[in-house]
């Protein structure tokens, strides 16, 4: 948004403040300033130059001699342009003088002739890219005039940052409500030179269709165009804009074009309201249709662009053809030119959604389709078909014979919010007043009501943004300034007790340091998978690869794998805790927190001295037996068998509870799954439940044993398809309490032992925190486990 201080300043006499002070303070409001230009600057030197001469350059067929009045006595200028003539006025620098791009003039001699001075075009000026001719001033001047303050060029633009929400600040009148102490109140608009302010502009009322000054207008997707209003003038005159009016369209970076055209943009920038205007002569049938393109139609469009319409495109037609692209930009078969004389105004709110579509599907943005792709102020279209018409009639002559038609399918009523006082200072730690509230939004357009306890306000029709309690909170917080809060921490609302007492949050601590103790990384990956039946797909997503939400935390860990391996870093330890998301019969997906974690490489960091040993299988089990017995302390872990998923079955371990739901997963993946290089290692992964996980794992006292323990090893026969910890789970039934622990030793396939079958050696440690056990004791205990071992696995002594 290009705004000008002068013209702001004038529209709100009350910002008394300098471009520096209203920069901080846009950028306090929210909307930052990303660029202060001083239009005069570089423009000290010229003056305001009155030709009072021209004739034929004697050896130039090209060039001309012209007596300029710029200063204290006539000088000769030599100039090329086609434009000069006697009589008019025109920039001039006059010699001595330096231009904007810093080249400073001198007298010359051009083909044999003096030149002392130069007439300048607006280029030259840095005042537009309008090098054809020399730039000519409208009206009547006094020559020798500074050329700043002549036109009013003592001015600063600046370029404000606004976000795509805020389309009330882009116009002058927008900014200067928000800056002025008064709000709306201290923003008036001037009248035009030589018109009335256009308030007396009166208005025929209809839903879809209706007329105006013999043209006939018509709504027929009211869900597209929910207002149009029209407005006939007859006997303009087309001219140059007098200068106040093409200066203003500069200094927002404008160019000028027309006294029709720049009123229409004068208004879009003053009021934030985009206008068209038609030659109606040039509208067939007198007709205006707000309608869909059909197939096969066109238009040419005002930058000459030949452009084929898509079925559905909402656009502006007349009897025969679209004549614009609603809300984008109009056609040149109605533009208004030297010889139009009868206009038709256009006044519309047409729906951001399918400006939008237009606008990229055409590959075309203008000033309009910028506001109404932001959504225009419903409440402020009739006041900017008075101004249009006002200035219309000031620049260009014209009369409007009929009232103005106002099309309203779907009126526009202002949405009502309810405000709790209370959920004010909840939400933002301090206490605000019903009367700081008031002062906070009254001043920009919302209406404060009361309801009951509450406080009842109507939103404005251009803070489209605004649609919930938490909406206004925000605004009455942006309105008093961020800067006002205090610094320190304020206390909690009442009831919610401290951020870390979320029994969530407890568990998800607990697993960073169960993860980081065990040299672990944490990594944040982005929340979008690519397409899978099991995920969720996203209604506007950003690409084919991230078209759904994730499952699973471990894919993108993976890909993580690839992009360190391709990066040659061989030894990879991540985990992240995250939120899965996995469909539901409800309006939105299942959620859910996980935590993953991926391995590659070695067991422990690399050293000159010794070559580290990868991570294994094991390694990978006691990972899971430690973070999810800390998170489930009654779960346990088995080979998953089927329940793999997408792990190597044979390598595979599932962590589940008491029921035998499943908890967690881990295994090996399958080489094939990532894309690696010949060199990799092994790939580990694993993914737990975070859901019902303990926040704290409970600490048990055990005292130091004062009676000694009895160790006894024995070598057991077991089928290869009997896992070990079915093995060591019966033999923790049936020893009871006595048996302190129980952990293998060895593993052993081959000569001696028959084929199906493999020998576990195991070290059984028996104690009692009473007695010291007898030999007697300790041998009937280890007959029942084997016997219990043979009679319900067929695990046998090896003699």
């Amino acid at each position: 948004m290009n705004l000008s201080f002068r013209w702001l300043r004038e529209i709100a006499p009350s910002i008394d403040a300098s471009p520096a002070v209203v920069a901080e303070r846009l950028a306090m409001l929210g909307a930052p300033v990303d660029d202060s230009v001083s239009l005069g600057g570089g423009l000290a030197d010229i003056r305001v130059g009155r030709v009072r001469e021209v004739r034929e350059h004697p050896n130039a067929d090209r060039l001309r001699l012209c007596l300029v009045e710029g200063g204290a006595e006539p000088v000769q200028v030599v100039c090329g342009a086609t434009n000069v003539k006697e009589g008019a006025y025109y920039p001039f620098a006059p010699v001595g003088s330096t231009l904007p791009g810093g080249m400073k003039l001198k007298k010359v001699k051009l083909r044999g002739e003096a030149s002392e001075g130069m007439l300048c075009s607006a280029r030259e000026l840095e005042l537009g890219r309008d090098h054809e001719g020399i730039m000519t001033l409208h009206g009547e001047w006094t020559p020798g005039t500074p050329f700043v303050e002549a036109l009013g060029l003592d001015d600063t633009r600046l370029v404000i940052d606004v976000t795509p929400n805020r389309p009330d600040l882009l116009s002058h009148v927008g900014v200067a409500a928000e800056l002025a102490p008064g709000g709306r109140v201290d923003v008036s608009l001037p009248p035009f030179p030589g018109d009335a302010d256009g308030r007396g502009t009166a208005f025929a009322e209809e839903a879809t269709e209706g007329a105006t000054g013999g043209v006939a207008v018509r709504i027929e997707e009211a869900e597209l165009c929910p207002r149009y209003l029209g407005a006939v003038v007859d006997g303009v005159r087309i001219a140059p804009s007098p200068e106040w009016l093409a200066t203003r369209i500069r200094a927002v970076g404008g160019r000028p074009v027309n006294n029709v055209v720049d009123a229409t943009n004068y208004v879009l920038n003053e009021l934030g309201q985009p206008l068209h205007a038609f030659d109606l002569d040039r509208l067939a049938g007198n007709t205006v249709i707000v309608r869909r393109a059909r197939a096969g139609e066109s238009i040419r469009t005002l930058d000459g662009e030949e452009r084929d319409l898509e079925s559905g495109e909402l656009v502006i037609a007349d009897g025969e053809r679209p004549v614009a692209l609603a809300g984008v930009m109009g056609g040149e078969e109605s533009e208004v030119g030297e010889g139009t004389t009868r206009l038709f105004l256009e006044c519309a709110i047409f729906d951001p959604g399918t400006v939008r579509a237009s606008a990229r599907g055409h590959n075309l943005s203008s000033d309009a389709s910028y506001r109404f792709e932001r959504g225009v102020d419903p409440e402020g279209a009739r006041r900017a078909l008075e101004r249009v018409v006002s200035l219309i009639r000031s620049v260009a002559g014209g009369t409007v014979t009929d009232p103005a038609l106002d099309l309203a399918p779907r009126p526009f009523e202002r949405p009502r919010i309810t405000l709790r006082p209370e959920r004010v200072e909840a939400l933002l730690g301090v206490e605000v007043g019903e009367g700081e509230i008031s002062s906070l939004l009254e001043p920009i357009g919302f209406g404060i009501g009361r309801e009951g306890e509450a406080l009842e306000v109507s939103v404005p029709g251009i803070r489209s943004d605004v649609t919930r309690e938490v909406d206004l909170i925000e605004e009455i917080a942006r309105r008093r300034g961020y800067d006002t809060f205090p610094d320190e921490i304020r206390p909690f609302r009442p009831g919610t007790g401290t951020l870390r007492d979320d029994v969530g949050l407890r568990v998800e601590d607990r697993v960073r340091d169960i993860f980081v103790r065990l040299g672990f990384l944490e990594a944040r990956t982005t929340a979008f998978a690519p397409a899978a039946d099991s995920r969720v797909p996203l209604l506007h997503p950003l690409s084919a690869e991230e078209s759904h939400l994730r499952a699973t935390l471990r894919d993108e860990l993976l890909r993580r794998i690839e992009f360190n391996m391709a990066r040659g870093n061989r030894d990879v330890r991540l985990f992240e805790v995250g939120t899965v998301f996995l469909p539901s019969d409800e309006a939105r997906p299942a959620e859910a927190r996980h935590v993953a974690a991926v391995i590659t490489g070695g067991r422990a960091p690399g050293h000159w001295s010794a070559k580290a040993e990868a991570w294994d299988a094991w390694d990978l089990r006691g990972l899971l037996e430690e973070a999810g017995g800390s998170l489930y302390p009654a779960a346990r872990v088995e080979p998953a068998g089927e329940d793999a998923g997408e792990f190597v079955a044979a390598r595979a371990w599932r962590l589940i509870d008491e029921a035998g739901a499943v908890l967690g997963l881990a295994g090996k993946v399958p080489p094939g799954r990532l894309d690696l290089p010949e060199w990799a290692g092994e790939v580990w992964g694993m993914e737990i439940r975070l859901d019902n996980a303990s926040p704290e794992r409970e600490l048990v006292y055990t005292p130091i044993p004062a009676y000694p323990a009895v160790e006894r090893d024995v070598a057991l026969l077991a089928p290869t398809e009997v896992p070990a910890d079915a093995i060591r789970t019966l033999i923790r039934e049936v020893s009871g309490d006595m048996l302190e622990r129980v952990d293998p030793f060895d593993v052993y396939e081959g000569e001696g032992i028959r084929g199906g079958q493999r020998s576990i050696a195991w070290t059984l440690r028996f104690r009692s925190l009473e007695r010291t056990l007898t030999d007697r004791e300790v041998e009937t205990v280890l007959d029942e486990v084997l016997s219990a071992l043979d009679d319900r696995l067929g695990v046998r002594l090896r003699k």
